[in-house]
């Protein structure tokens, strides 16, 4: 009989292990596949970009730009209109050809990929079009005098209406700053979920949960922004905006994910691990959302992750643009979030439940009274 113990606990031991190794295995393979598929070969597709151009030469310039479809073309009707659409981030940058030579605009601050592809773009167009227009002096013996070839050898002008600053020359900050808030957040909604239970259910609990969760999120928001002044990252945004927009992020994070912990119990957690391992992906930080597969562009922008990437940049170097969606969507997480901690906390108070803590108190007490000695006459 005292073989068979050991020989049933090796068993389980073999058992277990191996439920772990093809867990991990198949997370393995989950996370790879949806990393690959959403980042191993980003394609663009309807770049918003601007256009300024006159009427007979329009079409001939969009075909150029939306042949592969990688771009979308919204026309303006100068180079100062133009630069402002780019302010707003209504478009990623464009092209100006009133003038005697094309010229580019492009922000690289609303992400490097886009400005690249606009460079590389326009840069093979106009090689393109000296080419031809050499090949068709070419063809008729006719001289080229030296100021038309040295216009046509010229590199074409581009203004970078928002650059990134030095301090973020490849624009991966915002990617950063979203996994710590995500990470964090996290943490603190787990920790959370299992320390609020111990105490006995009530509107007052409710009220407690979702203060903490507040404060946390301000106090997360504030090490974000301190710690960002170490490497001079924003530090010429708007310091209030920067810290009620990091705030809202982090509270609809831990909200959220809150919110899922009382309804499901502990595996609602996952969902703030989501936030983190599959959120940050299709944020936008790293690649651009219109870089993405529709369902990667979809889902992230509708994620506190996506969201809160889009209001940062926007707040960081595109002040004149619109983030209101973005502040709507946090907002969701976190008000439904915090408001399914709040009523998962009122609804079972009938049942005058006795918390964790008065239980644990009430044993100690009791073993207590056991222990006294008795003192006898």
């Amino acid at each position: 009989m005292a073989e068979q113990q050991p020989a049933e606990s090796v068993l389980r031991f073999r058992r277990f292990a191996l439920a772990v190794c093809v867990i991990g295995v198949l997370v393995q393979l989950g996370l790879t596949a949806y990393y690959l598929g959403m980042g191993h070969k980003a394609q663009p597709h309807d770049v918003p970009v601007g256009l300024v151009a006159p009427a007979a030469e329009r079409a001939e310039v969009v075909g150029l730009f939306t042949g592969q479809g990688y771009f979308k073309v919204t026309d303006y009707a100068t180079s100062d209109d133009l630069e402002i659409a780019i302010k707003r981030r209504d478009v990623y940058g464009g092209v100006d050809i009133t003038g005697t030579q094309p010229h580019l605009y492009v922000a690289s601050a609303a992400g490097p990929a886009a400005a690249n592809l606009l460079r590389t773009t326009f840069t093979t167009v106009v090689q393109q079009q000296t080419a031809a227009t050499l090949a068709e002096l070419a063809g008729t013996g006719k001289r080229m005098p030296v100021a038309q070839a040295q216009q046509l050898n010229a590199p074409p002008p581009i203004t970078d209406v928002v650059p990134l600053p030095d301090d973020d020359v490849n624009g991966v900050s915002l990617g950063f700053i979203t996994q710590a808030l995500a990470l964090g957040g996290t943490v603190a909604s787990m920790g959370l979920g299992r320390l609020i239970p111990r105490t006995r259910r009530s509107w007052r609990r409710g009220i407690a949960h979702v203060s903490t969760l507040a404060v946390y999120a301000v106090a997360s928001a504030s090490v974000v922004l301190w710690s960002m002044g170490w490497f001079s990252v924003g530090i010429t945004a708007d310091r209030g905006e920067m810290l009620a927009i990091f705030s809202l992020i982090s509270l609809a994070i831990t909200a959220s994910t809150a919110g899922a912990v009382a309804l499901f119990g502990p595996p609602g957690a996952v969902i703030g691990a989501l936030y983190f391992t599959l959120g940050t992906v299709i944020s936008g930080a790293s690649i651009l959302p219109e870089f993405l597969p529709d369902f990667g562009r979809i889902l992230g922008a509708n994620l506190p992750t996506g969201a809160g990437v889009q209001a940062v940049r926007d707040n960081l170097y595109f002040p004149a643009a619109e983030i209101s969606h973005h502040l709507i969507v946090l907002s969701l997480y976190a008000g439904i979030g915090a408001a399914v901690v709040l009523v998962t906390n009122m609804l079972p108070n009938r049942r005058n439940r006795t918390s964790e803590v008065e239980l644990d108190l009430a044993h100690r007490l009791e073993g207590a009274e056991r222990r006294e000695p008795v003192n006898l006459p």
